[in-house]
């Protein structure tokens, strides 16, 4: 074996020992909250290269609600995010605050840049249920979002896909009362 493959070697095995630690550094992503759910927050979060994009290296970079045409020169999001949505205890109800972050996300998910996306709208909940209801509660959440969504803002509800996650996917195990094991995550559907 000469050394440039004796390096290559070395090389991959070096980046394969490090792809655990990115994947968990991406997942524990911070979800958004209050003033940090904007629609151009959402929109680059859950925007990623459709193939045609990729294949044409064209992009959509116009926002016509900003005001001013704008193109997109940063690198597409990673098609995920999560949004600090409370609920009550074993409740799915959305609550005030609730239905204004959502609103924002009806705005985002109507322009232009994720028009032609489909999303799952994944619901979590905290651990101190059963593993049953917590399951049940996630899904009812997720229904929940999806409800609000098409019935007051229009979206297709062809475009978004409820899922309940149940307490299997918790952002801050040490702490598993937290707000943010109680999420929603919107991840885009790669086509």
């Amino acid at each position: 074996m000469n050394t440039a493959s004796k390096l290559l070697g070395c090389l991959v095995a070096g980046l394969l020992s490090v792809a655990p630690l990115l994947t968990q550094a991406q997942e524990k992503e911070t979800p958004l909250k209050g003033k940090q759910i904007t629609e151009s927050a959402l929109i680059d979060a859950l925007a990623i290269d459709s193939p045609a994009d990729s294949a044409s290296g064209a992009t959509r970079g116009f926002r016509p609600s900003a005001g001013i045409s704008s193109v997109r020169t940063s690198k597409p999001g990673p098609g995920k995010t999560s949004l600090l949505i409370t609920f009550q205890p074993n409740s799915a109800e959305l609550m005030p605050e609730t239905k204004s972050a959502l609103d924002t996300l009806a705005k985002a998910l109507q322009s232009d840049k994720l028009a032609g996306f489909s999303f799952r709208v994944e619901g979590h909940a905290d651990p101190r249920g059963g593993a049953e209801l917590n399951q049940t509660l996630s899904q009812q959440r997720a229904e929940s979002v999806v409800k609000y969504l098409t019935a007051q803002h229009g979206i297709l509800p062809d475009r978004l896909a409820p899922q309940g996650k149940g307490s299997s996917e918790l952002m801050n195990p040490d702490k598993p009362d937290a707000p943010e094991n109680r999420r929603v995550t919107i991840v885009t559907n790669r086509n």
